[in-house]
């Protein structure tokens, strides 16, 4: 089995099962949401023990919620994990340094899907998804977000997209769409992966284009790369959405 961690209890989920019927058909695969920020799973991965696993963390903290999505799941039988959260540098409850140190340790932790597991940050939160003006944005590269404007950000991103809502990305819980829309959706899913992947290499290395390998845009390199050309210079980040980017690392194939 395979379990996906999410930030959020509606966005993350609502995106994923999307991705699930079009990528991930015949995956035995699990979603649990956290309801809390990365900087809070920071704090209660501390509570215990190193090398407690990250499946009894979440096992007990959403039983004390009353979430009974792991109940009886043991971290033996879960092959993978993927963990989705977000930049968030807006966090008024720490300093930007706070912020920075600990998602540099969780990144440091969970940097590989069969051992601890393996994260992924939105920058600056999933909301970047709707970023975008008609699919493809040739211009998505360019997109980038200050601090301050980041409490706002969600009716920035609505704004700013092409799009009334979510129809172009999203498949809605039971649909049973006809080619032309599955085709039409999947086709998005794949500029995103271009346009994310793309950025995601110019913003590592300065150069708009998909790279020549997978492990060349990594989420530590990316991360380091936010910190040293947006984040350190002005308190502004590089746009980017992770599950493109997720999209791109994990499946074998897929056409752009």
């Amino acid at each position: 089995m395979i379990l996906f961690v999410f930030e959020g209890e509606e966005r993350e989920p609502l995106l994923f099962r999307t991705l699930e019927r079009m990528f991930f058909k015949k995956q035995n695969n699990i979603i649990c949401s956290f309801g809390n920020n990365i900087y809070e799973l920071y704090q209660l991965m501390l509570s215990y023990e190193d090398d407690c696993s990250v499946v009894d963390v979440l096992k007990e903290y959403l039983l004390k919620r009353g979430d009974n999505t792991l109940s009886g799941i043991r971290s033996s039988d879960i092959s993978e994990v993927f963990l989705f959260f977000d930049y968030d540098f807006q966090n008024s409850q720490l300093s930007l340094g706070e912020i920075n140190e600990r998602l540099q340790a969780m990144l440091e932790k969970f940097d590989e899907e069969t051992e601890n597991g393996k994260l992924y940050i939105n920058y600056p939160m999933v909301e970047s998804i709707r970023y975008t003006k008609e699919l493809p944005d040739s211009d998505y590269v360019n997109y980038t977000v200050h601090r301050s404007d980041c409490s706002n950000f969600k009716k920035m991103a609505k704004d700013f997209c092409r799009y009334d809502n979510l129809d172009y990305i999203v498949l809605k819980e039971n649909e049973k769409p006809r080619k032309e829309r599955y085709s039409f959706i999947k086709d998005n899913w794949n500029h995103l992966v271009k346009m994310n992947v793309c950025k995601a290499n110019f913003l590592v290395w300065g150069i708009n284009a998909m790279p020549d390998d997978k492990f060349s845009v990594g989420q530590i390199p990316i991360f380091k790369s936010q910190l040293d050309k947006f984040v350190n210079m002005n308190e502004s980040v590089s746009i980017l959405n992770s599950f493109p980017i997720f999209l791109y690392e994990y499946l074998k194939v897929i056409k752009f």
